[in-house]
């Protein structure tokens, strides 16, 4: 094993080649063997990459050093693409967020030649989300023990012999089916408190969705539902109203008790306590009122800070429960389980959707018990899917999902724990 995922052992590299290693040739319109494309979080891995495959006579082509300047990077990187045989990735959490966003953002700039390229991941990292777009393609891990003659052999191999290795811009869903993409974070997440909610932006599908969400009004209904619960949800956002009202809370609690005890002692005492105007029963029943009142206000203050932060998230997964019914036709759903991430995966329902049609063919309401198992249990399955983790189940059974628990086997799961479906 490596000692970091961000070095490499410069050693005798030749000793590394076999005779089975042979250079490819260059053809008219190429000038390196391979494009490199990573994250700068990553230099110092890939720069020492770099040295080594250059030393077994490999042209590698990467824009800290190859990139013309005054160029745009999208410039820059399909030319360069187009003049390498092949595109190596090197995958880490930073470079999901950064390089590839751009490159998959821009795909109709690169499709062609993406198409026509082998791409060749290196897995930095082993617990990243993987682009939707490279999860059937198969990964060389940077910490396997014979990294580079694993990664030496597939760069050596001709295209024609690497079939199935380029990017397309659609597969079915058996290849991508319950894949974990990016998760959409808060626009406001960094001033947020645990009673406030989440605004997300609707401005635009995300980058790593446009090959997938073809409507835009759908996308923006579909994150309109979550954003209403901020906008309708949510009272006293600001934390200096809600001190305020605890403090005037505490305030009027101590004031009514002070006059509780004051009017106790008066009608106790004499003169007052033989007096014929108020009898003592009515002034005992309206001390206990008085009492009563502002404890009973200040309960409710201390029930609706302890409730406030569960009221938020139910009704922030019924709002994502609302949008999976619009989303699942596209094969997406969300799930969340705090106020600020709402978890994506790729999943094709169409199995289990046959499966309601068929439970439920007799009562002729097999599309709106589906929609109903959407609103109510779909976002706890996109957060046990993003997981891979279901908690109640030990060994699912052969569903919809090859090796993984299908929709309408959570359902049933969460049926079966006393959990009914809403009429």
């Amino acid at each position: 094993m490596m000692e970091s995922p961000n070095s490499i052992d410069v050693s005798d590299v030749q000793s590394q080649l076999t005779s089975a290693f042979i250079l490819p040739t260059l053809r008219d319109a190429e000038s390196y063997h391979v494009f490199l494309s990573y994250s700068s979080a990553d230099c110092r891995f890939t720069h020492s990459l770099v040295d080594r495959l250059e030393s077994t006579g490999l042209k590698v082509c990467y824009h800290e050093r190859d990139f013309i300047p005054g160029r745009t990077i999208l410039e820059n990187m399909s030319e360069c693409i187009q003049q390498s045989q092949k595109v190596l990735l090197v995958l880490s959490a930073e470079f999901v967020r950064s390089r590839w966003c751009l490159l998959e953002a821009n795909m109709s700039l690169f499709r062609d030649c993406l198409e026509q390229k082998p791409i060749v991941p290196v897995l930095l990292e082993s617990d990243i989300c993987v682009p939707l777009h490279l999860c059937h393609l198969t990964y060389i891990e940077a910490d396997h023990p014979d990294f580079i003659n694993k990664l030496l052999h597939v760069l050596c191999t001709p295209n024609r012999d690497l079939r199935g290795s380029s990017v397309v811009p659609y597969q079915p869903p058996s290849v991508y089916n319950g894949k974990a993409l990016l998760p959409l974070t808060a626009a406001n997440e960094e001033t947020l408190y645990s009673w406030d909610c989440g605004v997300f932006s609707d401005m635009d599908i995300p980058d790593q969705l446009r090959l997938i969400i073809h409507d835009q009004d759908t996308y923006r209904q579909a994150i309109g539902f979550i954003n209403n619960v901020s906008r309708t949800q949510v009272w006293l956002r600001p934390l200096w109203t809600r001190v305020l009202v605890y403090i005037a809370g505490v305030i009027f609690l101590l004031s009514c008790i002070s006059l509780v005890t004051y009017s106790t002692v008066m009608i106790f005492t004499e003169p007052y306590h033989d007096s014929p105007h108020i009898p003592k029963a009515f002034a005992i029943v309206s001390a206990v009122l008085i009492c009563a009142v502002p404890l009973g206000f200040f309960s409710l203050l201390c029930l609706w800070k302890w409730e406030d932060d569960r009221r938020i998230m139910s009704e922030l997964q019924k709002a994502v429960g609302q949008a999976n019914v619009l989303l699942s036709k596209d094969k997406v759903l969300m799930g969340c389980r705090s106020n600020s991430k709402i978890f994506l995966v790729y999943v094709s329902l169409d199995g289990c959707r046959q499966e309601f049609e068929e439970t439920f063919s007799t009562l002729a309401c097999s599309e709106d018990m589906f929609n109903r198992a959407l609103l109510f249990f779909s976002s706890g399955y996109t957060c046990c899917l993003a997981k891979k983790h279901f908690p109640h189940t030990t060994s699912p059974s052969a569903g919809h999902l090859p090796g993984l628990v299908c929709f309408c086997q959570y359902v049933g799961q969460q049926l079966d724990k006393d959990q009914w479906l809403p009429l």
